[in-house]
């Protein structure tokens, strides 16, 4: 199920980097903006890429893993944990898993940068050009994986550039649903992208396009709209949802509301400020 991932990283403090081949005396590139020390190593390519952005979740992450790793099992798959500065025992129970689960990467952040961020980390290091991104907290199913990958490689799946999971039953408190249909309504207002369920975390998009959206932090929360404004075509399939076993989230509802409205209104301006896409051919 995919190429080991102990031989492709070399251990160093606080992440796996892939070896390059430079010559002698010469020094990695400075950690920048733009480069964040992790490097592709594309002689070892998969066909896909399972990537989760974890914090402070030691309790989920190996039931997890394993379920992902049953999920894609008829996959030429990598499994890419990204532990966002865990202050628990996160990153010791991933790193226990790599005998067992020889498609596992685990890279670390230093600090917490937040979702956003883990995501982006975990596509640029990422060896497939297919991905699929799921929560830490259990919450998603593995097993939807593969609805949404018949989808994205479907037989009209040219212009697709984002699957997204529509969370058919949340399991979740009547305060978070009723504030994720509020922040919804405002949304679809606004931004008119069509999504009901921007908040699921299972999605399966392609790394070229996800890395061609204008960054910012929570991105991860308007990837269609962003996709759209690229002028790739978006699909929802509907998924499980589970409960919360164990651990807390990391989001407050008022917190997320505020933060909300200022990415909306922000993402509003994104879409005002760009020019359709025109074909573009050498002459």
């Amino acid at each position: 199920m995919g190429h080991p991932g102990t031989s492709l990283f070399l251990e160093s403090t606080g992440l796996y980097k892939a070896p390059a081949q430079r010559k002698a005396g010469q020094k990695r590139p400075a950690t920048t903006l733009f480069y964040d020390g992790i490097e592709r190593n594309l002689s070892m390519a998969v066909a896909l890429s399972v990537v989760v952005p974890v914090k402070d979740e030691a309790g989920n992450v190996a039931p997890l893993a394993r379920e992902i790793a049953a999920a894609v099992a008829g996959e030429d798959a990598e499994i890419i944990f990204i532990d966002d500065g865990s202050t628990d025992g996160t990153a010791a129970a991933l790193t226990a898993l790599k005998t067992e689960i020889p498609a596992l990467r685990v890279l670390q952040h230093g600090r917490n940068l937040g979702q956003s961020r883990g995501i982006r980390t975990g596509v640029r290091a990422a060896r497939s050009d297919i991905i699929v991104t799921l929560d830490g907290d259990g919450q998603n199913d593995p097993a939807d994986i593969p609805k949404l990958l018949a989808v994205l490689r479907g037989p009209d799946c040219g212009h697709i550039g984002v699957v997204s999971g529509v969370r058919a039953k949340r399991q979740d408190t009547f305060s978070r649903r009723f504030a994720s249909r509020f922040g919804n309504a405002i949304r679809a207002r606004l931004l008119n992208d069509g999504a009901s369920d921007t908040g699921c975390g299972l999605k399966a998009f392609r790394r070229d396009a996800f890395l061609a959206l204008p960054y910012f932090d929570h991105i991860h929360r308007f990837i269609i709209t962003l996709m759209l404004r690229e002028g790739y075509d978006v699909r929802f399939v509907e998924v499980n949802h589970r409960p919360r076993t164990q651990g807390t989230s990391k989001y407050t509802n008022l917190g997320r509301l505020i933060v909300s409205v200022k990415d909306i209104l922000g993402v509003r301006w994104l879409q005002q400020r760009y020019r359709a896409n025109a074909e573009t051919k050498e002459i």
